[in-house]
């Protein structure tokens, strides 16, 4: 085995010609008809069927475009449906889809599945509150296990969504899901936040990745993880706090050019008040007049004596003091709003796409949404059916490291038996910069391939194909365990694929290197590691 740095000389300029092809306007993802495959020079052999090769080639791009990663499995299946039944099947997801039994027992096993976010935030709150007449020190020490439990509980949220994402028949509703967490992005290590993340993934994110635009708005916006995360817990009557409503304009909704006024958010803060979390030791003391207005749902709370009750005037619009029905009312102007489909049409074209989605295509998803009231399904099949689409397939998106390491696992693995560790990936997430649910700002992970291509980004990316390639043994460990698991032989990833079309347009100079490769780890490292890989 070549050692680290002696890889990393020869893989420089094959891990720096992303940033060459960008810079060249040259793409190394397939063609996707018979004619662009003719005007561009053929450097692979003739198979023997060009049109079938082609069908292959814009087959894996499909695939690699609309899932976590495509592996001969996902492609097959494809092929087994045909290109619209397979997209009707990811656009509406089966329910009784499964995960493998082994993946599922490992959720099962997790903090998350055995305690529920309400019992664990009891359970912290009588830690603290058992500790408050302590000494300093007894106090200090519940606060770290009232920590402890947030910590683990956060953790155990992205290993749900990491075995999910390599391992569920649902693709494109864990990618949503993913898309979704990170529009409305919190940052799991706020206060406890990670204690009950879980549920704001699983209950208000997950079930509407695919519905209606304007249920997944009210579903966040109920959620405690957002409301503690944008200050909202602290927007009462009185005591204005306009974090929530600046952001659900600004990143969630309109967007920065989407014609609110200061004035707006102000409104909007008003109508927002009294939206918190529910006191485990009971509910709040009412007057009577104000007891029918008291709204407890799980974890949220609607307290009507932190409720601003005078009129309002939003987005040009009327409100009435009428308590939770304000936002109600606030959610549909929004969720309905012109602004608001071309925000989230972009947003959805350019995480689809790549950087600056065509406006043609901008424009088709926007008149989708307003005419089916938000159904993000029907925008995605508006985008996913337009010839700029299926362009955009030619030329490739640059992965983010969330779908680099997603998808190479997918890939490498596909022959192995389900990871029974997330660890290291968590670990590599982190190196890379992406680690789920940590984004400390709420706007969400970037998705340029500027913020994605630099020659740091791709140096570290090649020490994590090479941890794939060439350690797996640490994704079958259990614990902390540092014996030898027997695994089956990796194949040669190159030679497996050969004919399913995933890298019918390997560039001579990834060809080149991979055929110096020593051994058949070098190989997948240096396939995982190429140009051409780094997209999707």
């Amino acid at each position: 085995m070549l050692d680290l740095r002696r890889f990393l000389r020869r893989l420089t300029p094959l891990l720096l010609l992303p940033l060459a092809a960008q810079a060249a306007n040259v793409t190394p993802a397939p063609c996707i008809t018979p004619a662009a495959c003719a005007a561009e020079p053929d450097n692979t052999p003739a198979p023997r069927n060009a049109r079938d090769a082609d069908a292959r080639a814009l087959d894996a791009a499909l695939v690699n475009r609309i899932t976590w990663g495509a592996t001969p499995a996902e492609l097959a299946r494809l092929h087994e449906l045909g290109t619209a039944r397979y997209l009707q099947a990811q656009l509406h997801p089966d329910p009784r889809a499964r995960l493998p039994a082994a993946v599922q027992q490992r959720i099962d096993a997790l903090s998350i599945s055995r305690q529920s976010a309400d019992d664990a935030q009891a359970e912290q709150r009588a830690m603290r509150k058992d500790a408050k007449e302590a000494d300093p020190e007894s106090r200090q020490q519940a606060q770290r296990d009232a920590r402890i439990i947030s910590r683990q509980r956060a953790d155990d949220t992205a290993s749900r969504a990491f075995y999910r994402a390599l391992y569920s028949p649902n693709q494109l509703q864990e990618q949503m899901t993913w898309f979704w967490m990170n529009h409305f992005s919190v940052y799991a290590a706020k206060n406890d936040i990670g204690t009950y993340i879980d549920q704001y993934e699983e209950r208000a994110i997950r079930p509407r990745a695919l519905g209606k635009f304007r249920d997944l708005l009210a579903a966040t916006l109920r959620s405690p993880a957002m409301l503690v995360y944008l200050d909202n817990t602290q927007n009462a009557v009185g005591r204005i706090n306009e974090n929530y409503a600046r952001e659900l304009m600004e990143l969630h909704t309109l967007g920065v050019k989407g014609g609110y006024t200061q004035n707006d958010v102000q409104e909007l803060a008003r109508i927002l008040t009294g939206l918190g979390i529910r006191n485990p030791d009971g509910p709040p003391k009412l007057r009577p007049e104000l007891r029918g207005q008291l709204v407890q749902d799980g974890l949220f709370l609607f307290n009507p004596a932190r409720h601003d009750y005078g009129d309002k005037v939003f987005l040009g619009h009327t409100i009435r003091g009428a308590g939770l029905a304000e936002v109600d009312q606030a959610v549909d102007l929004l969720a309905r709003h012109p602004a608001t489909a071309r925000f989230v049409s972009t947003k959805l074209a350019a995480y689809f796409m790549g950087d600056a989605p065509p406006a043609s295509v901008i424009d088709k998803m926007s008149k989708t949404f307003l005419a089916r009231d938000g159904d993000i399904a029907a925008i995605l099949q508006t985008l996913f059916t337009s010839p700029e689409f299926a362009q955009s397939l030619k030329t490739g998106v640059f992965k983010d490291p969330v779908h680099y390491v997603y998808s190479a696992l997918r890939l490498a693995y596909a022959d192995l038996p389900p990871i029974v560790s997330t660890r290291p990936g968590m670990a590599m997430l982190r190196q890379l910069g992406q680690p789920l649910n940590q984004r400390l700002t709420p706007d969400g992970y970037p998705q340029a391939q500027s913020d994605w291509a630099g020659s740091g980004q791709m140096t570290a990316r090649f020490e994590v194909a090479r941890a794939i390639a060439a350690g797996p043994q640490a994704f079958y460990r259990e614990g902390d365990d540092k014996g030898p698991v027997e695994l089956p032989r990796m194949p040669d990833l190159l030679r497996e694929n050969a004919d399913d079309g995933l890298f019918a347009r390997l560039s001579p100079a990834t060809r080149q290197a991979i055929a110096q490769a020593r051994t058949p780890k070098d190989a997948n490292t240096y396939l995982l590691a190429s140009p051409e890989f780094m997209r999707r």
